[in-house]
This record gives C-alpha cells, structure tokens and sequence, in this order.
C-alpha cells in the first residue's frame, strides 16, 4: 500500500467513525420488523403513590359554598389559591411523617396513597364529622405539577414542572428542548425514587419497544439524565462536513510546524 493510499483511507475512516449516524438521532425505530408496519402498544402508566415533599392541590365544593370555605386555603389576594404561582404556597405539602394539615380536618397521613384513595379518605372524613349526603360534597385532589429534574445533553437543564397528570420520557425531553446531537438517545437514564430506595434504568429512545417499559411513563420527582455520545469527547464534528473541516485543519497545521522546522 502506498502512502497516498494509507492516507485517503485514514481520511475516510476518520469521517466514518467521527460523524453521527442518522439511525442514532431518530426516535422510535421499528428495528425488529422485517417492514411491516406494527402497532406497538405503550404500556400503562401506574397510579403515583405520594412520597414526602410533593405538594397537593385539594378544593372542596358544596352546593353552598360558605359551607365549605373554612376547609379551603387562600392566596394573599383573598381568592382560592389554585393559581400556578400560589400552588407551592397555598398546596397541602407532605411532611418527614408522610401527613398533610389541612384546616378544620387537621393531619391526615396521605404517604403511599394515590390521589384517589386520599380523595376518598377526605370525602368520608367530612361525611362522617361534618356533612350529611345531601349536602353534595365534591373533593378534587391533584399534584401541584408534575415536578421531574433533567441533566445532561439537553437543550434546557434544570427542574421542569408540567401540569399534567401523566408526562411520557418523549414529552419530558421535548419540554427541556430535546436531546442535542451530541446526546446519546440509545442510553437516557432514569432515576427513580422507592419505598424501598432507588431504581436506575437506561431507555434505548430510537427502539420503539421503548413504549413497553414501565419507565416510558414517568413519576413525579424523577432524575432524568442523557448521557452524551463519544463524538463529543473526540470534538472531531458531529457532520461529514465538520469532520472534514476538522481533518484540513489538523493538515494545515501540520504542514505549517513542518515547513518551520525543515526552514
């Protein structure tokens, strides 16, 4: 092999290895299938059991209203606080003991418990010591925001909240203004608080079997992290074009410390 020749196939080598392929930027591919189109179906997300610190929205309504006023909180401004800004002020937080405080019902231990379940215990709580059925008592109880924390190579880190009631890995990372082309959508990492400590998970997000794992969908307070890809380590170029430039000025540069030192 002649040395022109060794050099063109480095040359091509090196664009091979340092450019991103796109079969690693395209979410959901169907890699098992033979070409048929197939229907994937994600699985269920499972209900959220509250752990201490989340912040609930509760609002209690009745067909007269000033009945069940001293059981809501207000905002500074005198109206219910159930306002984006007022939730974290005005919300039911879940204390070191698992309980919440609310007026007149006083602690009610809510950790472990869906948002259903902890619907029901204050509806039979006020049947039973306030109201009588007549009375029509409707009990909402929501999370105040989604809450889920981001790092990594994304386009926004940081803690981001929705409000929504079920947020999906896609939806998470297209909020924090998607994965760049440095970030490595093969791994992206999950953390995920337990009862019984923590779960670490990795999600292949350009399989689209990824819609079957119990970490598509996910809980509040998760850590999501996206671990970037070893192009970026090597700072050769993320495209053909980069690459190309990156190479030429390599060249350059070594011609001119070569041309120095033959002078």
């Amino acid at each position: 092999m002649t040395k022109k020749s060794f050099y063109i196939l480095l040359l091509i080598s090196t664009l091979f290895t340092s450019c991103i392929p796109i079969k690693d930027l395209v979410y959901l591919q169907d890699k098992d299938s033979s070409g048929e189109q197939n229907t994937v179906a994600a699985v269920e997300s499972k209900p959220y059991r509250l752990q201490v610190n989340d912040v609930l929205s509760i609002d209690i309504k009745a067909i007269d209203p000033k009945l069940v006023t001293i059981f809501n909180t207000t905002d500074a401004s005198g109206g219910t606080g159930k306002s984006e800004s007022s939730l974290y002020f005005s919300g039911f937080t879940v204390d070191d003991h698992g309980n919440i405080r609310m007026p007149i019902l006083g602690e009610i231990n809510v950790i472990g418990y869906t948002l259903e379940e902890i619907r029901l215990i204050i509806e039979k709580k006020l049947l039973e010591e306030y109201f009588k059925s007549d009375a029509n008592i409707f009990v909402t109880v929501r999370l105040a925001g989604f809450r889920y924390t981001i790092n990594g190579e994304v386009g926004s880190t940081g803690t981001k909240t929705l409000f929504k009631e079920h947020v999906t890995i896609l939806e998470a990372i297209a909020n924090a203004g998607d994965i760049t082309t440095v970030g490595n959508r093969k791994a992206v990492t999950v953390i995920r608080q337990t009862p019984t400590g923590v779960d670490m998970h990795d999600l292949d997000l350009t399989d689209v079997n990824v819609l079957k794992s119990p970490y598509y969908y996910l809980q509040p307070n998760d850590y999501v992290y996206v671990k970037p890809l070893r192009q970026k380590t090597w700072g050769t170029g993320q495209t053909g074009i980069q690459s190309i430039g990156t190479i030429i000025t390599l060249l350059s540069l070594a011609t001119t410390v070569y041309l120095i030192l033959k002078n």
